[in-house]
């Protein structure tokens, strides 16, 4: 446990806690590392702190039409909660009600600050212990934590991005972001085009045109795009028929493993997954889709993450005719649409911006050591979860190739196995040291997606070597968990001033 504070503000503000845990962040990651810590650390005293005023996170404010996951459910679920409903791939508002249920299963939500968000985060060497600063509802609080937990994803919530498009201001319709969908917009029988190809936009798609839409969907250059059920017959048959904590394993590893087998196989045969996608595009959307033009990237598959598209629903609605799809740059606005680079003119009531995200660690927060700023984007990521050089702290990041989950509940299993193994040792203060990350610095994220390259000034970096490179397989990462111990060499432990254990 941190000790009392030395500071003789905190001494006689009865509002300043004192914490052992700190997470910030209640979304899928932040809720999965509340429900490790109820399990493997029960001694410790916690709280999540959470900038919205609902629990969710990125299914919480994420709210556009047909906006769902765009990775199976089985592993994007909680491995200690299993998913259970018979759809793969589900909405948003049905993961936002799973995430919730969970949390109030595991006595979660009495936990929750909700509407305080962390503005900085600093570091005192002599009270082992970090100073957090945050905006609530009844104005600025500080509090004190031993150990701080960020689960505050890797985006910004307060706006996406948007491209400086040419003449935007002279469009007289109405342009929305996906990332703050209103509620007013009624898109029956207008000319909605959606700009974008990646997840986002063809999960759009199809489900604007459900709402009677005369949708286009406008891309710069192509995605790879490969259909899957929306729900598993085998998965119903194995709930069926065996035990549910049985059945439940199975079918999580049965995605675990064909989302290992198919990443691979892109990486080394890329020529032949290329060509299978394709062509089961083309078999999809019929003869009067120009599949050369629309669907074939110039990249190889998994330099930018795969989009799914349950049921074929985005290729149902290009083949029928209810929805269109273009692909060309933009010039720019026009009063009554968009305006291509070779001279095309795309009418439209209402231009929908799925451009993509901006990239932001920590929630926007500060960090800082002993009063001294920390650049985040100096620092390497130690086993994908701890910045170089900065004590006790976690981050949570995942897969680009897989569930975000996976990674996340590796990383809340390790931070949780990490503070018994300080406790039980007497240990105040654990820190990364890179001595052993090699020369080079790489990219966090290895994709080549937009919002990658544009945050990538601001982000920390991965080393040449393990524990410092951030490796995009499970099994690689879960055999590093099972068989390696906290005091790897790496870690750096400093004891508790009275070096007493607990």
């Amino acid at each position: 446990m941190p000790p009392a504070s030395n500071d003789p503000r905190d001494r006689d503000d009865p509002s300043v806690e004192i914490l052992d845990v700190l997470i910030v962040g209640a979304g899928l990651s932040g809720i999965d590392a509340a429900c490790r810590l109820t399990l493997h650390c029960p001694g410790k005293r916690w709280a999540v702190v959470e900038a919205r005023d609902r629990i969710g996170g990125t299914w919480d404010l994420f709210r556009y039409p047909g906006i769902r996951s765009d990775s199976d459910m089985h592993t994007l679920g909680f491995p200690f909660r299993p998913w259970k409903e018979t759809a793969i791939i589900a909405d948003g508002p049905a993961i936002r009600d799973y995430i919730e249920d969970t949390a109030r299963e595991y006595g979660v939500l009495p936990h929750i600050r909700f509407g305080w968000r962390v503005t900085g985060a600093d570091w005192s060497s002599r009270d082992q212990a970090w100073t957090v600063t945050l905006e609530t509802p009844d104005g600025p609080r500080r509090l004190r934590c031993g150990f701080l937990y960020m689960c505050s994803g890797y985006y910004r919530y307060d706006h996406g991005h948007m491209p400086d498009f040419a003449g935007i201001g002279n469009f007289r319709g109405r342009i929305i972001h996906p990332q703050h969908w209103p509620d007013d917009v009624n898109v029956t029988g207008r000319k909605v085009v959606v700009v974008g190809s990646g997840a986002t936009a063809v999960t759009l798609v199809p489900a604007l045109a459900r709402l009677g839409a005369l949708v286009t969907m406008l891309q710069r250059s192509p995605t790879y795009i490969v259909s899957r059920p929306r729900r598993d017959g085998l998965a119903e048959r194995l709930y069926r028929l065996l035990p549910e904590r049985l059945a439940a394993l199975l079918v999580r590893w049965k995605y675990i493993g064909w989302s290992l087998l198919t990443y691979r196989l892109s990486r080394r045969r890329p020529a032949l997954v290329r060509r299978r996608i394709i062509e089961a595009v083309r078999h999809a959307v019929g003869p009067g889709v120009d599949v050369d033009r629309h669907f074939t990237p110039t990249y190889a598959p998994w330099d930018q993450r795969v989009c799914l598209v349950p049921d074929g629903d985005l290729f149902t609605v290009l083949k029928s005719g209810a929805a269109g799809i273009v692909t060309g740059r933009i010039a720019g606005f026009t009063p009554t649409g968009l305006r291509l680079e070779d001279g095309r003119e795309i009418a439209a009531d209402i231009i929908v911006t799925a451009t993509g995200l901006e990239m932001q660690l920590l929630g926007g927060a500060t960090l800082s050591l002993d009063g001294q700023p920390v650049d985040i984007a100096d620092r390497l990521v130690y086993r994908g979860m701890m910045l170089s050089d900065v004590p006790n702290h976690a981050l949570a990041i995942g897969y680009v190739n897989a569930s975000w989950t996976l990674k996340c509940d590796l990383t809340a299993r390790q931070v949780c196995r990490l503070l018994n193994h300080m406790d039980q040792q007497g240990y105040g203060v654990c820190v990364p040291r890179p001595a052993d990350a090699g020369a080079a610095r790489l990219p966090l994220l290895g994709l080549t997606a937009g919002y990658v390259r544009r945050g990538r000034a601001h982000m920390p970096s991965q080393g040449e070597r393990p524990p410092w490179r951030v490796r995009q397989n499970y099994l690689a990462d879960l055999a590093a968990f099972l068989f390696s111990k906290p005091a790897d060499g790496t870690l750096e432990f400093r004891p508790r001033p009275d070096g007493d254990k607990t």
